[in-house]
């Protein structure tokens, strides 16, 4: 099958919708199938070779965060080159409701349209506002994905119609093979994201952290991520600063090392979140979870019985429950072993195999419309037997 993938986020960005693209990309590219993934990138960016550069894109505030979109004349010129050089069987669209690819590949394409829904945001004026814009470009669409039933709700509740719910997915054998890293281990809490992005959550963390030293003076926080790191600490008591390790950027195999390692994964995020990627990656990885308790969190942690859920913003209840479980390595060992087995539904060879059988089912359900129309041509064409 020759599939198109459009990327609606800068793709040296990262960001879990990237991330989710370009593990599906791979997958199908292992299953025997022709992709290409077209995403807004820099010029210089070293891409895949499966994905072609749609030029740069620029910082747009999107749903609570800053997303690099790409949107224009010439974007829609390189979107309809693409479409006519792939001749795809079937283009799959991600976020088709943001102003960037998607939406002009939505309008741009024929033939079936699959789309996923990544964001959850139940009062968006924004979606509600630009309704007229957006409808004819969804009528188009023959097939409907959320990743969680949160994102499929901001859908029904702002577009209408509905959706099929497919999670994102996680190469679980790659997080559960990786090797500790000695020198990340030992009393130490994670967390992995954008430090200078207030939805997700590390200064929540950072006003637990006193707590938590106050009791457990030997705990180490390890931040992975971009941002301002003398900003990040700048609340904490001086002698605590040293507490706090910044690794910066990690590369997966790191990030899977990292998550490996850690006595807990703490995903202190505030809002805005659909699904939780991280919380899956580190479930895949063995590491005992705290996250806050927004419903896609909930959901996840199967309502806390994968992981250990936390009032969202309150950071005496972050600190309350990070002691009580680095205190408890008997309960440490339960959620490992619990978030592990959770976790295998979220593999690629389950929600890979669901994303397929929606691609099977809109082509051939395009072929029999095709088929339908070529017949009922035929019928009109051919002579009648009295010669008329």
């Amino acid at each position: 099958m020759r599939i198109g993938i459009v990327c609606p986020y800068s793709w040296d960005v990262p960001g879990g919708v990237q991330f989710h693209i370009r593990d599906l990309a791979e997958h199908l590219l292992r299953g025997g199938h022709e992709v290409s993934v077209l995403a807004p990138a820099d010029d210089d960016t070293p891409l895949p070779p499966f994905v072609v550069s749609a030029g740069r894109a620029v910082p747009v505030p999107y749903n609570g965060s800053v997303a690099r979109l790409n949107f224009g004349f010439l974007s829609a010129a390189r979107v309809r080159r693409w479409l006519h050089d792939g001749d795809f069987d079937v283009i799959h669209i991600h976020e088709p409701t943001s102003p960037s690819l998607g939406l002009l590949a939505c309008w741009a394409a024929q033939g079936p349209i699959v789309a996923t829904f990544h964001t959850s945001n139940p009062r968006s004026r924004a979606m509600i506002a630009a309704y007229p814009i957006l409808q004819p470009a969804l009528e188009k669409i023959s097939a409907r994905i959320a990743v969680s039933e949160y994102a499929r709700r901001t859908l029904v509740e702002h577009l209408g119609g509905d959706a099929v719910v497919i999670p994102n997915g996680v190469d679980v054998g790659f997080f559960a093979g990786a090797e500790p890293k000695p020198e990340w281990q030992g009393g130490t809490i994670g967390f992995i994201g954008r430090i200078d992005e207030p939805r997700k959550g590390l200064p929540v963390l950072m006003r637990a952290l006193p707590r938590i030293l106050a009791e457990r003076p030997g705990t180490r926080l390890l931040v992975a991520g971009r941002g301002d790191e003398q900003e990040a600490v700048a609340g904490l008591p001086p002698e605590m600063r040293g507490r706090v390790e910044f690794l910066g950027m990690v590369s997966d195999e790191d990030k899977a090392r990292l998550l490996r390692s850690v006595d807990v994964y703490v995903a202190p995020n505030t809002g805005g979140e659909s699904f939780g990627i991280i919380l899956v990656e580190a479930m895949s990885a063995g590491a005992p979870v705290l996250a806050s308790d927004l419903d896609a969190f909930a959901q996840v942690l199967d309502r806390g019985a994968a992981g250990e859920l936390f009032a969202n913003e309150d950071a005496d209840a972050l600190a309350g429950a990070a002691l009580r479980l680095l205190g408890d390595p008997e309960r440490r060992k339960e959620l490992s072993e619990r978030g592990s087995r959770h976790v295998r539904r979220f593999d690629w060879s389950t929600v890979g195999a669901d994303i397929l059988a929606v691609y099977e089912t809109v082509t051939d359900g395009a072929a029999s419309v095709a088929t339908d129309e070529r017949t009922g041509l035929w019928a009109r064409l051919k002579p009648s037997p009295s010669g008329d």
